[in-house]
């Protein structure tokens, strides 16, 4: 199933659930924008390789290729997310469940935002869902574990290979070029980190933007009063919709994440920069391709721990790290809470 751009503007001027859906939705995406996207950008910036805003306006454009390319490939990661939980067949409860998870994703994100931590909103959008769900089922009928376990899957792949790609990468690099003067090589890895960069944005887009869009998708089939819909086509409109409200949220409030990740966590050169950002591309173009939705923050902070550690492990900011994971750790049951507690009030209310 398509939805044209013409037949969503007819529909959204008429209906206000789905109204009220969308700008919940674009406000999610705008938050994974300035607290989950600057960290593909992070590392170049720190490194001076490129000015923040000109890597803010390069995240933009290589997020959007990144949704378009990707989904065109395989969007199994958006399908995923799809089918993650079954709201039932009620169309308006599924669509206020919806709607709760979407404000507790919002609520949580900002949060971690205001601290500077980079949280992420891949695990904190299925532990919305999977709390809505939970909520509107009273039990765990609403939640399909064989797309679940996935996610525990992506869990495991971006923190054991984020870091240990990051540790390889970072010595294959140094082996390779160990011959050469630093003078020469800054000025290799100042345009390789650029091209890094641009490929790690490339495949937060492939990966979050997938997420978000099938999300919008089955926000706009619920407000339709469509609950059964199980095969859709993303438009190419909703790719450049997600695409520039998440590169706005990028410019807005990214630069926090940007000091915590890339200078606070670990001093990193332009060598080891470009090492983390191949490291953690690599790992999330292998998820893509597989269906897996993993955390772009957790595959790019874990990948620069690998780079740091083996230099010495004395080189990563081990306090900033902590943060980091206790944040990771609560993000399932806290905003899994929040969803739950948020249905509950929503199915009260309206």
């Amino acid at each position: 199933m398509e939805i044209t751009f013409s037949d969503f503007m007819a529909q959204i001027s008429s209906n206000f659930a789905l109204l009220v859906t969308t700008l919940l939705t674009l406000g999610v995406i705008l938050v994974n924008g300035w607290t989950d996207a600057p960290n593909a950008i992070a590392t170049c910036v720190s490194t001076r390789s490129i000015s923040a805003k000109s890597a803010i306006l390069m995240a933009a454009v290589f997020n959007f290729f990144g949704v378009f390319v990707m989904t065109m490939i395989n969007a199994n990661v958006a399908q995923t997310i799809y089918k993650m939980v079954d709201f039932g067949g009620n169309s308006k409860d599924a669509l206020i469940a919806l709607c709760a998870s979407l404000f507790a994703i919002v609520t949580w994100a900002t949060a971690a935002w205001w601290f500077g931590i980079p949280t992420s909103e891949s695990h904190a959008l299925i532990a919305g869902i999977s709390g809505s769900a939970i909520a509107l089922h009273n039990g765990l009928a609403g939640i399909n574990g064989s797309e679940w376990i996935k996610v525990l899957y992506g869990l495991v792949l971006s923190t054991i290979l984020g870091f240990s790609m990051g540790w390889i990468a970072v010595k294959f690099t140094e082996m390779i070029f160990r011959g050469f003067n630093r003078r020469t090589t800054n000025a290799i890895f100042q345009n390789a980190q650029v091209a890094s960069g641009a490929a790690m944005a490339f495949m937060h887009g492939a990966q979050d933007g997938q997420k978000f869009m099938g999300v919008f998708m089955l926000g706009i089939f619920l407000a339709n009063g469509q609950a059964n819909v199980t095969d859709f086509q993303i438009p190419v409109w909703m790719m450049l919709l997600c695409s520039i409200v998440m590169g706005l949220g990028t410019s807005i409030g990214g630069y926090k994440i940007i000091k915590s990740v890339g200078m606070d966590m670990c001093k990193l050169e332009k060598y080891q920069g470009f090492s983390a950002d191949m490291a953690a591309a690599t790992c999330l173009l292998i998820s893509s391709v597989s269906g897996i939705p993993v955390s772009t923050t957790h595959t790019k902070t874990t990948s620069i721990m690998g780079v740091g550690a083996a230099k010495r492990l004395s080189s990563v900011n081990w306090g900033i790290v902590q943060e980091m994971v206790w944040t990771w750790l609560l993000t399932f049951p806290g905003c899994g809470v929040i969803g739950y507690l948020m249905a509950k009030l929503f199915m009260v209310l309206f």
